[in-house]
Formats: C-alpha cells, sequence, structure tokens
C-alpha cells in the first residue's frame, strides 16, 4: 500500500481529517486508510477514526490494526527526543 491512503494529523481543524478519510473511502474507493499521528496529537487521530468510521461511515468501515512505537530524533537545540507515534489503519468491513 502506498502513502497516498496515509492521513497525517497535524494541527488543521478537526472536520478537515475527518472528511479527509471519508473521501479516501467513498471518492477514491481506498479499501484501506492510515491515520497517523505523532505527539500531542495521538488523541486526535483516535477521536478522527472513530467519528470517521462510527458516524460517517458506520456499518462499512472499522479498525483493522493499531499501530504504537516511538521515533527518536534530534531537536532544535541538539538534544536527543523521543516522542509516541500510533498509526490507525482503517479497513472495509
Amino acid at each position: 500500500m502506498t502513502d497516498d491512503n496515509s492521513i497525517y494529523i497535524g494541527g488543521k481543524p478537526f472536520m478537515n481529517y475527518v472528511t479527509g478519510v471519508v473521501m479516501q473511502f467513498t471518492a477514491k474507493k481506498a479499501d484501506t486508510v492510515i491515520v497517523k499521528a505523532r505527539g500531542k496529537f495521538i488523541s486526535r487521530a483516535v477521536d478522527v477514526a472513530e467519528v470517521a468510521s462510527k458516524r460517517f461511515l458506520e456499518g462499512s468501515v472499522g479498525i483493522k490494526d493499531i499501530k504504537v512505537d516511538s521515533e527518536e530524533f534530534k531537536n532544535k537545540e541538539g538534544r536527543d527526543v523521543r516522542v509516541s507515534s500510533m498509526e490507525i489503519v482503517l479497513g472495509r468491513n
């Protein structure tokens, strides 16, 4: 699967991400969509996945897999930082 079906969660309005997920399933006929987030946006990713699957695509899409990880990198000050990341795989039922 390509990154074409991935939605990266950030600081945009919540419904923009929900609409993105719904559009992937309806307009692009995607079989799976991956909702990805890091750090403080993980809770928003969970909300996006839940609203998209239980309100807008109820009965036709569900959560297939959840992957939790952490990434380590250097911040602007040069210190090593570890940040949590999550991928929620949504798929057709």
